[in-house]
């Protein structure tokens, strides 16, 4: 008889380390802390999280909430051994969502699930949702941590983010979008956290490893260029928003411009880009060592405009934009259509990819 047997098995042998579990709620809580916010109640360590929308301010509020992941991108975290940014990504495909709403992210929840719980990898990816709900002034109020066996490879793990934001009831967007309306883009910082399935295969292509250097990037490792965490927009969003200076707003993710910023748009209109925009160069270096059309990289990837504004107010968006050191990019206006029609994009101009 084996010692396990003689004293019966137990959860630590089946694959499950409650110990574990318990060494990462402590070595997160100090970061969980930093992003506590008004109308948050209590803290870490109870069922549920409690939030009070009239401490926060609120008088007649929405409630607005998203779900998201960041995709195959945690293959790159996982393989380059990068995990302090991945949560950032999904603070940021959450948020995003939120703010495109009018709405401002109140508090953020996270899924971590894995086969074998490694504590200080798992913190990092924690600690890195913290940053991206300081960032967004957003409170990371809970969470769960699931250890699963068998589930997952060894190092593997998956992570899912959930948010809810407020809106005040005559404040929500899209509003009043009108045909001549502007669409100003806000640049992204790189691939974000959509279309790494191509990527990979890019990268494949390639003949590359993600410890080579990045051919886009020089002094940095390919997988430092692509692990570049999504930009968050909330501040921009929503300060231009308060101001009155916005119609609507679209978070340009998968699906690139044509499959997000139609969304926003009332029937009987659609987006028309005529002014071209330059590419980043990770999408340059994308289309011309996977062979990927033009087509289809507008169709997959954000090309380098992350965030999309209407406007009907232009040159004062764009002054604001500098004064708060952001650049923006004009890229059409909003034209009308057949009366009733599903709203969609047309380009007059698109960008070129290979560096010309």
């Amino acid at each position: 008889m084996t010692q396990s047997s003689a004293k019966g098995l137990t959860y630590r042998e089946a694959g499950v380390d409650i110990e574990a579990g318990d060494a990462l709620v402590e070595a997160i809580k100090p970061a969980a802390r930093a992003t506590t916010r008004s109308g948050v109640m209590g803290g870490l360590g109870g069922f549920g999280a409690l939030f009070d929308l009239k401490a926060a301010g609120f008088k007649d509020p929405i409630l607005v909430s998203c779900t998201d992941g960041v995709g195959t991108k945690l293959n790159l975290a996982i393989d380059s051994g990068l995990h302090e940014t991945v949560g950032i990504d999904l603070v940021a495909m959450c948020v995003n969502d939120l703010v495109v709403q009018g709405a401002e992210p109140l508090f953020f929840l996270d899924y971590f699930a894995t086969g074998r719980l490694a504590v200080e990898d798992a913190a990092k990816v924690v600690k890195g949702i913290a940053e991206g709900c300081r960032q967004s002034g957003c409170a990371l109020v809970g969470g769960e941590t699931a250890e699963m066996p068998g589930m997952y490879a060894p190092g593997h793990y998956d992570l899912a983010g959930f948010s809810v934001g407020a809106a005040e009831r005559e404040n929500l967007l899209p509003g009043a979008i009108r045909p001549g309306d502007s669409l100003i883009g806000l640049t992204a910082s790189g691939v974000h956290s959509n279309g790494f399935s191509l990527v990979r295969r890019v990268i494949e292509a390639a003949g590359l490893t993600l410890s080579d250097p990045a051919p886009f990037a020089p002094g940095s490792s390919l997988g430092e260029a692509l692990m570049t965490p999504t930009r968050l927009y909330v501040s921009t969003v929503l300060t231009l928003h308060r101001e009155g200076l916005l119609t609507g707003a679209a978070h340009i993710t998968g699906g690139g411009l044509p499959g997000n910023l139609p969304r926003v748009l009332p029937a009987g209109t659609g987006a028309v880009v005529e002014h071209a925009w330059t590419p980043l160069p990770v999408f340059q270096w994308l289309a011309a060592a996977g062979g990927v059309s033009d087509e289809e990289m507008l169709r997959v990837f954000n090309c380098g405009v992350g965030m999309v504004l209407v406007t009907p107010e232009p040159d004062a968006v764009m002054k604001r934009l500098a004064e708060m050191g952001e650049t923006g990019v004009l890229l059409g206006h909003v034209e009308a259509t057949e009366a009733g029609a599903t709203p969609g994009l047309r380009f007059l101009s698109t960008p070129r990819f290979d560096g010309e």
